[in-house]
């Protein structure tokens, strides 16, 4: 009897370590951004998406939090220092984290994609040629936010210059989407141009003397995901449940998106408060070009760019690369 309870105990004490090594996260925080392209994560968050498809896999006991950070430098800061399990930003705040890594962050699903555009109150400026040492663009992080990028592939496009992409570097302020709003809604603020996105610009637009000086489809060469979820290696090979919950919520979330667009857009107003109709953003959401699926459209061109400027030290060959094997089956670019 003696012999058999040792060898119970040595069994526990084996058995013990192992569930625990397999223990999904008790808490899963998500960061989540201002505007349109993050209508998945706030239909998600309204609609207590996680909670019902972590009950439905058995993780009844997981807390969901998420955390509002506008910036998409504060939101990678934040998942290397272990303060957060899933960044939701710019594919490009990604690709830094992967080439910083060397490979150990990853995204986890695309999240949507819309056209964004650079527009000013300046009548002088008609295109990005015309912006002078003094003119100040407002966009999230100077240089390595999406429009920052964006804007680089523009001017080495504009010049033909591989080095074109530093020329507009001073001009550009860091500032959130609401804060660069406000700040072209002030008419004597130094920010007269602001490089947004979905629905600041908008709103914006609808001022007198405001207009467009770059779309976004012109440097990208077309429709192509600009924000991702993405999280570390550790995070996805110790949770795979969870990283099931997260797709699974997330389809749920671009169904109603596909199949209902002016309820999509009625919780979204209702959340953000923000100056549009319904209608009015029925209708960004299903504008051409948007883009809301897990399988990444067109990030290359961002991966490309950014390992041929020296952002990134890893060149990557394909999508797949910095794509966590969830959505490897799946069509992507």
């Amino acid at each position: 009897m003696a012999i058999e309870l040792r060898l119970l105990g040595a069994c526990l004490a084996l058995a013990i370590p192992m569930s625990i090594a397999h223990a999904e996260v008790s808490e899963l925080r998500i960061t989540k951004q201002p505007g349109a392209l993050f209508t998945p994560t706030i239909i998600m968050e309204q609609g207590k998406l996680l909670e019902k498809h972590a009950a439905a896999a058995g993780l009844n006991d997981t807390k969901i939090t998420w955390v509002t950070l506008s910036s998409g430098g504060a939101a990678t800061d934040a998942l290397l220092a272990g303060n957060v399990e899933i960044v939701t930003s710019g594919v490009t705040n990604m690709l830094l984290l992967w080439g910083k890594t060397n490979g150990d962050v990853k995204s986890i699903a695309g999240l949507s994609g819309l056209p964004f555009k650079l527009i000013t109150r300046n009548p002088k400026i008609k295109t990005i040629r015309d912006f002078t040492p003094g003119d100040r663009i407002a966009l999230p992080t100077v240089r390595v936010s999406i429009q920052a990028m964006t804007l680089g592939i523009a001017l080495q496009k504009e010049y033909g210059d591989d080095k074109a992409n530093e020329k507009l570097l001073a001009n550009q302020v860091q500032m959130g989407h609401p804060d660069g709003y406000a700040a072209m809604m002030n008419p004597v603020h130094e920010v007269t141009s602001h490089f947004t996105a979905s629905p600041y610009q908008e709103m914006l637009l609808k001022q007198p003397g405001f207009h467009t000086v770059l779309e976004s489809d012109y440097a990208l060469g077309g429709p192509t995901h600009i924000a991702v979820a993405f999280g570390t290696t550790k995070f996805f090979e110790g949770n795979p449940k969870t990283v099931a919950v997260w797709l699974a919520a997330y389809d749920e979330a671009v169904q109603m998106i596909r199949n209902e667009p002016k309820k999509a857009a009625q919780i979204y107003l209702s959340t953000t408060k923000e100056k549009l109709t319904d209608d009015e953003m029925t209708q960004l959401l299903t504008q051409p070009g948007a883009i809301f699926q897990a399988a990444p459209v067109n990030t290359m061109v961002y991966a490309t760019y950014m390992y041929k400027a020296g952002f990134i030290k890893l060149e990557p060959k394909s999508w797949k690369d910095y794509f966590f094997s969830a959505l490897h089956s799946r069509e992507g670019s």
